[in-house]
């Protein structure tokens, strides 16, 4: 039975399911970003509402919540990202006994894959989606003329879940289950059930993970099962279950700094040793059957990738918060620098029995300086946050989203800026609360 403490939880979740079916099926009178704040709102309101919850009806109301949430992500097409089709496409061409790596989308050598889901053929290519190929043709897949772009766990994933339709809403099905068994192992870490919240009821979950099905979700379940098996003293089985999360999107990458907190400020352990090296193991392990295939094309189009997104020296479009200070040129450098540093400290000073602290800072702080326009690269933080408990850092995708909508430098600046302040003023806010409490206290006494 819902007790009185429970049900305005449970209404809040309601009309959070509610707001976020409307937003990804863009229904209702409001714009886009207007549902947007609506969904944040909500999610805002229930999170604090969950702390009233009795923690016996905590854990099931937090992973029917999760359920909600990922299910509304099924009731559309992808609506803001193309990213789902080409997931599709490399799953279809592996099973055709084919590398992915070897042959671009619009190669001739492929068209017998092709098929009116993925390549549709008389409607004008006037989709959003749509784009044309080198050969007058139309198609759903981006970047048709160049070579895939993801690694070997996500090719692997791809491949996976080709025999269920081999199509887009397989793959949203697909995100919806990974979504849910990452609350349903936040629960499991004994960290606190209302943590799992701030993962499993975020909007972003619904329209990142769900609707657009990016595999950054996958990345995030292998990152928080290997920080908790890194946690327990398990270094083999975390530093695997971390590689593999590296060879699925690479930006778990950062979280490696946080699996090895405090390594400087103590003499390195035989587990040390196995986690890292077990992490590069699985890493490069993965991409050995690609590249005895396809050779050096299993690098695909990252390094045109990164080129185009602006991510080297001078470019305009990144760097956003140090170009406010720095000549453009030197942003980069500050960067690198601003980044090695909270490795450092993190290395230095980091709570081996909580890597996931460090491994929060070490990715936020570099989606701060980077301050890329892909909200879903904040799919991680998210994660991570829900392990951590800082909330404050679900300002960084919040940052993302908002850049997603608008575009352009000012917006760069002004989203990653404000997500910057609450990022250190909130900690502030919290240590004077607390302070004011423990004097409140002793008055007391």
């Amino acid at each position: 039975m819902i007790s009185r403490t429970a049900l305005p939880c449970l209404l809040a979740l309601a009309a959070l399911a509610t707001a976020l079916a409307l937003t990804v099926t863009q229904g209702g009178a409001l714009p886009l970003h207007d549902w947007y704040l609506l969904d944040v709102a909500l999610f805002a309101v229930a999170v604090l509402l969950l702390r009233r919850v009795p923690g016996r009806q905590a854990v099931p109301l937090v992973l029917a919540g999760s359920v909600a949430v990922a299910a509304v992500g099924l009731l559309a097409p992808p609506r803001t990202s193309d990213d789902a089709y080409r997931y599709v496409w490399d799953g279809r061409v592996q099973a055709a006994g084919i590398s992915p790596y070897a042959h671009t989308p619009d190669d001739p050598a492929l068209a017998r894959l092709r098929d009116p889901g993925l390549f549709p053929a008389g409607d004008g290519c006037t989709g959003w989606d749509e784009r044309p190929t080198a050969a007058g043709d139309c198609t759903r897949i981006n970047r048709p003329a160049v070579h895939t772009i993801y690694p070997p766990v996500a090719q692997a994933w791809f491949l996976a879940l080709h025999p269920f339709g081999g199509g887009v809403r397989g793959v949203q099905a697909a995100g919806a289950l990974l979504a849910v068994a990452t609350t349903g192992l936040l629960l499991l870490t004994g960290h606190g059930s209302r943590r799992a919240a701030l993962w499993g009821w975020f909007p972003g979950v619904t329209v990142w993970a769900v609707n657009d099905a990016h595999v950054d979700t996958l990345g995030a379940l292998l990152t928080v099962a290997g920080l908790g098996c890194a946690a327990r003293g398990r270094a083999v089985r975390g530093g695997l279950l971390l590689g593999g999360a590296v060879a699925t999107k690479l930006l778990p990458a950062l979280a490696l700094p946080g699996a090895l907190s405090g390594l400087l400020a103590r003499r390195p352990t035989r587990g040390d040793v196995l986690l890292l090296g077990s992490a590069l193991g699985a890493f490069a392990l993965s991409y050995l059957p690609y590249v005895v295939v396809s050779g050096p094309s299993v690098l695909g189009y990252l390094p045109g990738y990164l080129r185009e997104e602006g991510y080297e020296q001078g470019h305009i479009d990144r760097f956003g918060l140090l170009r406010l200070v720095l000549p453009d040129r030197l942003a980069p450098w500050a960067a690198g620098l601003v980044l090695a540093i909270v490795v450092f400290r993190v290395l230095r000073r980091g709570d081996r029995d909580r890597p996931w602290g460090g491994a929060l800072l070490v990715t936020g702080t570099a989606l701060l300086l980077v301050a890329p326009g892909y909200p879903w690269y904040g799919l991680l933080v998210v994660a991570l946050v829900a392990l951590d408990g800082r909330w404050e850092w679900l300002a960084v995708p919040a940052a993302g989203q908002a850049l997603y909508l608008t575009g352009g430098q000012s917006a760069q600046q002004l989203s990653y800026g404000t997500a910057l302040c609450v990022v250190l003023l909130v900690p502030l806010l919290r240590q004077h609360l607390a302070g004011r409490a423990v004097v409140a206290v002793g008055g007391r006494r």
